[in-house]
């Protein structure tokens, strides 16, 4: 095993994960709900950036519905931001193994 060789692999792997963490902070998601009528937008790093609501979801009556609806569509951007994280891992690693049980970014 070859330590200099090992640890060149370890620095290049930071550098790429310095990388992939920059790309995912400027990508943007957007997750639905109620046929659009609430969108939630997200960085790649899962952080939400906008809550757009349709005008005429907002009245007092459906104030419960409105909620459940935000919920919905930031749980939608969420999944599309994960979906997105675990990609542009894949494409880091290269093929590269990680043990069972490890995920990346740490």
């Amino acid at each position: 095993m070859d330590i200099g060789k090992m640890m060149r692999q370890v620095q290049e792997m930071q550098a790429k994960m310095t990388d992939m963490q920059n790309r995912l902070s400027e990508i943007e998601v957007t997750g639905q709900a109620g046929g659009g009528m609430i969108v939630a937008t997200m960085s790649g790093k899962a952080e939400m950036r906008k809550i757009a609501i349709d005008p005429k979801l907002i009245n007092v009556q459906e104030k419960e519905m409105l909620e459940d609806l935000i919920v919905a569509a930031i749980n939608d951007a969420k999944a599309k931001a994960e979906k997105q994280i675990a990609e542009e891992t894949q494409k880091m690693m290269g093929g590269m193994q990680l043990p069972p049980g490890v995920k990346l970014p740490i």
